[in-house]
């Protein structure tokens, strides 16, 4: 047996992680796509 799995720091599962990046990540990037339209349309 590994010796990294005796002792494991994070029990979570591994889907839910690759969930919560993957949201993340496009909430962060539809933010800016957001606002460059918001800028885009007050400029105009």
């Amino acid at each position: 047996m590994n010796e990294f799995e005796k002792e494991v720091q994070s029990k979570n599962n591994d889907i839910v992680d690759s969930i919560k990046g993957f949201t993340f990540s496009f909430v962060f990037f539809f933010v800016i796509f957001a606002i460059g339209v918001i800028f885009e349309v007050i400029g105009s």
